[in-house]
């Protein structure tokens, strides 16, 4: 194929390092959707640079989940074939809050969870209409056995964890395929200030892990490699012990 790339999330520093290296490979053309999509002038111009042929900006709300099919069936039929959707929209939200105020703990999980169960059905439709296609979607090892300290956000990611690898086998046999993603911490925007956990990595990191995966044909990558050891002994830690573990 030789179809576009969407970046549903056009902001999203792993987002747009994927899209980059895959415009490097080869050109061709690059939507990014994202709120106030009139202000992606900087990372337009970072595409284009990197070998984009075109790049459009589209408005997307991930919230606004009666808009998802519209709008991707409106992509489609501009562009065509899309080749590679990535799935960069999230909201890491803040836990002592979403600890005393429900509405902000919902927040976190629609935007983390349910925002994604529709953007993803849809995507999946149109995968399986084009009989092609790769959809990249991000989980995290916060999701793969919860903790107390974050247990709203990795709530919302061990949904989706489960959702995405569920929807991969739906997808076996109609010529589209989804890779999982599961990094560790990411030092980048949306942790700023935070401090770093072990076996981090950058957004750039994660981004090239992502295209060797595509590239191989993996269907979850965890970023750095490590952790899928480190986290399959995690998961037989005592209870009592793994309450206190941080964030």
């Amino acid at each position: 194929m030789n179809g576009t790339i969407l970046v549903l999330g056009g902001r999203s520093e792993i987002g747009l390092a994927v899209a980059e290296r895959l415009v490097r490979e080869r050109a061709r053309p690059v939507v990014l959707a994202a709120r106030r999509a009139g202000e992606l002038g900087g990372e337009s111009a970072r595409l284009r640079s990197a070998g984009a042929t075109a790049v459009e900006t589209v408005e997307f709300d991930a919230d606004d989940t009666a808009a998802h099919g519209p709008l991707l069936n409106g992509l489609a039929e501009r562009h065509g074939p899309i080749e590679v959707v990535v799935t960069a929209f999230g909201l890491l939200g803040e836990q002592d809050r979403a600890e005393r105020e429900a509405e902000h703990a919902l927040r976190i999980a629609h935007t983390g969870y349910l925002a994604h169960v529709s953007v993803l059905t849809h995507v999946a439709n149109l995968l399986r209409r084009q009989g092609s296609g790769s959809l990249v979607v991000y989980s995290s090892v916060a999701g793969v056995r919860v903790r107390r300290a974050n247990y709203v956000y990795g709530s919302a990611k061990a949904g989706l964890d489960g959702f995405a690898c569920g929807l991969g086998d739906a997808l076996a046999g109609s010529g589209a395929r989804l890779l999982l993603v599961r990094p560790g911490f990411v030092i980048g925007r949306m942790t700023e200030g935070m401090t770093p956990a072990p076996f981090s990595s950058t957004p750039e990191q994660v981004a090239d892990a992502t295209v060797g995966a595509l590239r191989r044909g993996r269907g979850v990558a965890w970023v750095p490699g490590v952790l899928r050891p480190v986290f399959a002994a995690l998961r037989f830690v005592p209870r009592a012990i793994w309450r206190r573990m941080p964030r």
